[in-house]
């Protein structure tokens, strides 16, 4: 007998389950039985020789089997996309099994090597996977950021370009979007504040498409959550601009509360507290009978009201909440609106169904053989054959393959990513930044190669006009779903036009970076969700990539490809002080897997760098970047870019494989090999050393990551990267003692030494920064002219 057809019988005939929720319970037990038993074969089945603990989720599984059983079987489509609660992997294994999307054999190899991940994963699970999950938070951000970049990419199922790019062309469908983005969640889950970040951004309120699922199961990690959050998540929920639905109680409790005494019982229930709930929970009959009626006015009547039920009654009313009844829930997401967001508070036991149901450390713990045995009984499974589909011909393999149909997707067909040039010929003269360089080159971008530049989409936290995106904006305006008046269009002293329309190519969020990190990574995903390569570029101020770095790792990790851009960076940004100085983001950038990092000196090497970072996107074999731009004015004549053609093709090859030989000299005795901002104090430093008899040669190091790929290469550690780069910038003739310099941590270079085997100075900074003159920080750090010489001598004399 389901778990659907047992509430029906209880409700009595107000509440019989209609016509195909018993098939769809029987579903949802075998749902139930599989997410169990796939966490019990990696555990207590599968040998493990290291005796380390394998891990799973039984109990979180559990809490969204019935949630997720009416999700699929009831509602999806093939346009619609679901973000799965990352202890529920399981259960999404289960039902690609059924629905013959995961063979048999990958049920018995979770979190095993080339098995099913521990959460879902995009680019590493066998099966169908959306979104992948697993640092809190970003799973359930993901669906805005994905709704976001739909709409801007358009309907895949056109060949088109982008929505965003088309003039007047309106989102798909007759409700303003093609698809739902759907989001289960866990309700510890919202203690994240990404979460709530992402919800008040502006441009959220109109995303109809939108619908979150929060499993409120009232638990933790550790423990029961002790304060009830359902009236603070519904008004926190309901200022945002979101529709509210809530599925508190099953149909067996709203059938008792209209008995004599059910008014008392609703009251006693909706008082308790979370911990008080779970723990009747855990209660035989008897003790439940003294505990529910509590000491207060209406505990006679309550007394009276559960006189009358059976123990099993007893038992299966308080335990029967809305999340685990199919069709309170198949009600609710019928109920969804269209036009703004929505969230559905399905309320739910942790362990729901299972013998370790509503206890407090229920999280991790793992089923015994001998109740796996009676869970098999229960169930109508056997432990003997635990991955056994449903007999051919019965209505739930009907079910199952109705569905399957109804949701079948074709791969979509991927468009090539647009032709981009390696070199627009410019040669930069004068003085300039590193920075104002990405927007000039973005400019040059939409005449040298206007159908690359139509695949370029901007994104910033509030920062374009002080990041030197203003001229991009202006040129290409900003995105949005509908056109939106520009009342300063008039106004004679306005700089920065702010128009926005659906045909914008700029996309401007709040002040949050996670928000950034997280559009940048779906606007990446855009060539292999639906065929639709963007070329995303992220800018906001290098100091804070690292409050970004969690999401903006997630997001390559899931197969987003894109380009963030950290400016202004180091202690260069002198007169702002400590708290806006980068100091680590160089090695983090080197550190990031999927992601090639730049520090470009000079305004030609930005412009040879964003372009070999634009043809790396939106390709199977591509991957993103990070560029650390800065604001310091600097002569650009110093770049001595090569006038023949050959030769300064040579060096745009060197300044993208990560380094290039600025200056040689014969006879040296010293290398100075320095990065971004600090070049000029190396050329500087080069000079004085000259005329005190000591030659140096100085490299311009762009890429500190693509270098140590290329030592790695010679041991096979790294067998995809090129090591021509360092026979050409470090030969073996020209091994000299060397100092590096850096604006950032000194450990990024300090590997250089290691390519020669020579003495080595690392200069770079190692502590907060301080207010001051680019001068006076620079000295006191120790990455000025006079530091540089010091060390040169030092490794020379």
């Amino acid at each position: 007998m389901t778990t659907a057809t047992r509430l029906g019988e209880r409700a009595g005939s107000s509440g019989a389950a209609p016509i195909g929720f018993d098939v769809l319970g029987e579903v949802e037990d075998r749902l139930l039985w599989l997410s169990s038993a796939i966490v019990h074969h990696a555990n207590r089945v599968r040998p493990n020789p290291s005796g380390l603990k394998v891990g799973g989720h039984q109990a979180s599984c559990a809490s969204m089997v019935s949630i997720m059983t009416t999700l699929w079987f009831r509602h999806l489509g093939p346009r619609d996309r679901v973000s799965v609660k990352p202890h529920a992997s399981p259960v999404l294994h289960a039902i690609n099994y059924l629905l013959g999307e995961l063979p048999e054999a990958y049920l018995t190899t979770l979190r095993e090597l080339g098995g099913l991940q521990s959460y879902p994963s995009r680019s590493k699970d066998p099966d169908p996977v959306d979104y992948s999950t697993g640092s809190v938070g970003i799973g359930a951000t993901a669906t805005i950021w994905g709704a976001l970049a739909r709409r801007y990419a358009g309907d895949g199922a056109d060949a088109g370009a982008p929505a965003g790019l088309t003039e007047g062309a309106p989102a798909p469908g007759d409700r303003g979007f093609t698809g739902r983005q759907y989001a289960l969640v866990g309700d510890a889950e919202l203690d994240e504040g990404a979460v709530w970040e992402a919800v008040l951004d502006p441009a959220v309120a109109e995303l109809g498409e939108l619908v979150w699922i929060v499993d409120l199961n009232r638990q933790s990690l550790d423990r029961v959550v002790p304060l009830a959050a359902s009236d603070r998540l519904r008004g926190m929920f309901t200022a945002a601009g979101w529709q509210v639905l809530e599925v508190k109680y099953g149909r067996v409790l709203e059938e008792l509360f209209t008995r004599p005494g059910g008014d008392a019982l609703r009251a006693r229930l909706d008082a308790m507290t979370n911990a008080e709930y779970q723990r009747l929970l855990r209660c035989a009959p008897p003790e439940l009978r003294r505990r529910l009626p509590g000491t207060g006015p209406g505990a006679a009547g309550i007394a009276a009201l559960v006189a009358g039920l059976t123990d099993d009654e007893l038992v299966t009313a308080v335990g029967n909440l809305g999340g685990h009844d199919l069709t309170m829930l198949d009600a609710a997401l019928s109920a969804v609106a269209d036009d703004r967001p929505t969230v559905i508070l399905a309320y739910t036991v942790k362990g729901y169904g299972l013998p370790v149901q509503g206890h407090p450390q229920n999280h991790s713990s793992l089923l015994t053989q001998e109740q796996m045995d009676q869970l098999a009984d229960r169930l109508g499974c056997d432990t003997d054959r635990p991955w056994a589909d449903f007999a051919p011909g019965s209505p739930a393999a009907g079910l199952c393959a109705e569905t399957a149909e109804r949701l079948r997707r074709d791969d979509p067909a991927l468009q090539p990513p647009p032709a981009l040039p390696t070199d627009i010929g410019r040669t930069p003269t004068g003085s300039g930044t590193t920075q104002a360089a990405l927007g000039r080159v973005l400019l040059d971008l939409t005449r040298q190669a206007p159908e690359a530049a139509a695949r370029v989409v901007t994104v910033s936290p509030d920062v374009s006009s002080t990041t030197n995106l203003g001229g991009w904006v202006n040129k290409v305006g900003v995105w949005s779903a509908t056109e939106r008046t520009n009342w300063f269009a008039d106004d004679a002293e306005t700089i920065l036009h702010w128009r926005e329309r659906p045909t914008g190519q700029h996309i401007e969020l709040g002040i949050a970076e996670t928000n950034l990190v997280g559009l940048l990574g779906e606007l990446g995903a855009t060539w292999s969700r639906w065929g639709r390569p963007l070329l995303p570029i992220g800018v906001l101020y290098d100091p804070f990539v690292q409050r970004a770095l969690e999401p903006w790792s997630f997001g390559i990790y899931a197969g987003g490809q894109s380009i963030l851009v950290g400016t202004p960076s180091g202690v260069t940004l002198a007169p702002e002080g400590g708290a806006h100085q980068s100091i680590t983001t160089p090695s983090l950038g080197v550190e990031q897997p999927g992601c090639t990092t730049w520090e470009p000196a000079f305004a030609i090497d930005v412009e040879w760098t964003l372009l070999a970072a634009l043809a790396r996107l939106g390709r199977p074999d591509g991957g993103s970047a990070y560029l650390r731009l800065s604001t310091r004015p600097v002569d650009q004549s110093l770049a001595a870019v090569p006038t023949d053609p050959a030769a300064r093709e040579r060096r745009r090859r060197q300044v993208v494989a990560g380094a290039y030989p600025l200056r040689r000299v014969a006879g040296a005795e010293v290398t100075i090999a320095a990065m971004g901002a600090t070049t000029t104090e190396a050329l500087a430093a080069a000079d004085r050393l000259a005329a005190q008899g000591v030659a140096a040669d100085v490299v311009c190091v762009t890429s500190p990551g693509l270098l140590f790929r290329a030592l790695s290469s010679r041991t096979g550690q790294d067998t995809g990267a090129p090591g021509w780069i360092l026979d050409q910038v470090f030969p073996p003739a020209r091994a000299t003692p060397l100092v590096t310099v850096l604006d950032g941590h000194p450990h990024t270079l300090a590997f250089l030494a290691t390519i020669r085997q020579v003495p080595v100075r690392t200069l770079g900074v190692t502590h907060f920064g301080q207010s001051g003159s680019l001068e006076d920080v620079y000295r006191h750090h120790g990455i000025d002219t006079d530091s540089i010489i010091r060390a040169a001598l030092d490794l020379t004399r």
